[in-house]
C-alpha cells in the first residue's frame, strides 16, 4: 500500500444546507460534489480547502453510519481520510500490525471510490479511513 496525501476530513451533521452556510458564505469555499449514498444511508458534501477537502456527512435515514455518532457525540469531525494506492493490501497489512479494520473487503465510496475504516480503538482515537481512487 503507498500513502499519497490526506484525501479529506470527514464531518457529520444534522443539516448540510444549514451548516454550508458557514462553508460558504463565511469561508468562501466550494461545494464541488453532492452524492447520495443510500446504502449507507448518507448524502456527503464535498466542500473544497486548498488540494484537499472537507466532507459533510448527512445522515438520511436513522440506521445510516453516522447515526449513531450523532446521536452520542453530536455533530463534528468523525473521521480523517487517506488516500492510497493498493487498498487491498491494506485489510491485511492492518490486521499484520494490530489495527482493526471495520470491513473484510473495501466498500463503495463516493464518486466510485473504494473505502476501508479502521477502528478508533486500534489507532489511538481516531477513526481513519482509507480511500482509494479519486473524486
Amino acid at each position: 500500500m503507498k500513502t499519497n496525501k490526506i484525501d479529506h476530513i470527514g464531518i457529520v451533521v444534522k443539516n448540510a444546507e444549514e451548516r454550508l452556510n458557514l462553508y460558504k458564505n463565511f469561508l468562501g469555499l466550494e461545494v464541488t460534489h453532492i452524492e447520495t449514498i443510500p446504502e449507507r444511508g448518507l448524502k456527503v458534501y464535498f466542500v473544497k480547502i486548498g488540494e484537499t477537502r472537507f466532507e459533510l456527512l448527512e445522515p438520511i435515514n436513522e440506521n445510516s453510519e453516522v447515526s449513531k455518532f450523532l446521536e452520542k457525540k453530536g455533530e463534528g469531525i468523525h473521521h480523517i481520510a487517506v488516500n492510497v494506492s493498493g487498498i487491498n493490501e491494506a485489510i491485511s497489512l492492518a490486521k499484520e500490525m494490530g489495527l482493526k479494520p471495520l470491513s473484510e473487503e473495501p466498500q463503495k465510496g463516493a464518486g466510485g471510490t473504494k473505502v476501508l475504516f479502521i477502528h478508533p480503538k486500534t489507532t489511538g482515537g481516531i477513526l481513519l479511513e482509507l480511500v482509494e481512487g479519486n473524486h
